[in-house]
């Protein structure tokens, strides 16, 4: 097991752990039988319930992010960001960010409908500091290759 998805297992059993003695809390507010502890009990096993859903989401991207980075390693498609500048921090250089970013997007406008084009113009977006567009354009990456 890699390290990533062991850290991801134990993070996600902390997680259960919270949400099991979250959900038990609501149950002992429902018990008391007055008003206003049964609201907020039943406002309390909501979130418990909005967990399960997070957790489920995310995992179900995860796999499939990493399906299609099987696949794309397989072809040896892989982007490959490793001859890029970078900074004393470690991130990209922007400008060498930027112009492989502006490449990306032209392999996807030449191939709209390949979902390859989309999983590396995520990672562009990725590299480029952009956190939300990457997940949407997985996102899109995840649709083509269904």
């Amino acid at each position: 097991m890699n390290r990533a998805l062991a850290m991801s297992v134990v993070l996600t059993a902390a997680v259960v752990v919270y949400l099991v003695l979250l959900a038990g809390r609501a149950v002992a507010l429902l018990g008391m039988g007055e008003p206003v502890p049964v609201l907020l009990g039943a406002g309390v096993l909501l979130l418990p319930l909005l967990g399960i859903w997070v957790l489920l989401s995310t995992w179900r991207s995860g796999l499939s992010v990493a399906r299609l980075t099987r696949e794309l390693e397989a072809e040896g498609g892989l982007p490959d960001v490793s001859g890029l500048p970078r900074m004393p921090s470690g991130r990209v250089d922007r400008a060498a960010a930027d112009e492989w970013f502006a490449e990306r997007k032209a392999e996807v406008d030449a191939n709209p409908d390949d979902w390859r084009a989309w999983y590396r113009l995520a990672h562009a977006y990725d590299i480029a500091g952009d956190r939300r567009r990457a997940r949407d354009t997985m996102r899109k990456a995840i649709q083509l290759s269904r």
